[in-house]
């Protein structure tokens, strides 16, 4: 697009379906490494990716020709290929439905990537629920507590 031009920072979190903890440290990396092609592939900057074994926080500089939720979708469905294709979890594996959207200003950056770049030390006592349950409150989104996380049937 010529003459388009802007910078926007989103730090975006979703969990493994029902909080499955099936993503394992020997390939965690290269999961991320992957994520973070296919979203350069769509023109984004990628940041940051980390996360624990049952959720990822990917920060990216977003670029203007796909939205937030059609990103999320192309990384959630090609992540899914690559790790069934290389069958890294027994059983079926799969994102948990939705995900979080914060944006943050230019200045806010570095602390954004030391966050996830430090996700053990975050959560020590803390679980994925509580983290995300946070990022809600301090963003002032309203939520329902009963449709944050869709529970096994």
């Amino acid at each position: 697009m010529a003459n388009t031009y802007c910078q926007i920072y989103v730090h975006i979190i979703f969990a493994v379906k029902y909080r499955g903890g099936f993503i394992a440290e020997s390939w965690q990396q290269e999961l991320y490494c992957y994520m973070s092609g296919s979203a350069v592939v769509h023109g984004h900057k990628v940041y940051a990716i980390g996360g624990m074994k049952d959720h990822v926080h990917i920060l990216v500089s977003m670029s203007p020709t796909q939205s937030v939720s059609d990103m999320v979708r192309d990384l959630k469905r090609a992540s899914t290929i690559w790790i069934k294709e290389r069958h890294l979890v027994d059983g079926n594996f799969a994102w948990q439905e939705g995900f979080g959207a914060f944006t943050y200003s230019k200045s806010q950056i570095s602390n954004v990537i030391n966050y996830i770049q430090n996700q053990k030390q975050h959560h020590i006592g803390k679980t994925m629920q509580e983290e995300y349950k946070e990022f809600l409150s301090i963003f002032g989104i309203e939520f329902d507590e009963r449709y944050v996380f869709r529970e096994p049937d």
